[in-house]
This record gives structure tokens, sequence and C-alpha cells, in this order.
């Protein structure tokens, strides 16, 4: 469980600890400026690590879930 919870702070982190380094302009990256491309990668990210714990959570592992 204690694994769980370091996984779901780590997009919280990505996204307020990494501003102070990301808040810049230039470069661009797929035609954003790099701090919208940093915005955008997290929430790719946050998905995934939010799938990884769905999957992990013991309470996701009985068979119906309604």
């Amino acid at each position: 469980m204690k694994f769980i919870c370091i996984l779901a702070i780590i997009p919280f982190i990505g996204f307020l600890g990494g501003i102070p380094f990301v808040n810049k302009v230039n470069p661009y990256v797929l035609g954003m400026p790099f701090f919208l491309f940093w915005i955008v990668l997290w929430v790719v990210i946050t998905s995934g690590i939010m799938a990884i714990i769905f999957k992990l959570d013991p309470r996701n592992r009985g068979g119906n879930v309604s």
C-alpha cells in the first residue's frame, strides 16, 4: 500500500515541483512552448500512473465492480 501512495505523489511532484525549472517559453516542443508541453506531458504520465495504481490496488481484484 505504501508503494501505491508513493506512485500517487509522483504526478503532484512532477506538476508543481518542476514548474520553477521549466518556466520557459523557448524551446518549442511539438509546436508548443516548453511549459505547455510540460503540463501536457504530465497529464499523459498521470493517466498512466493512475492506471498502474488501479491495477495494483487490492480492492480492484474482485470480479464484479458495481
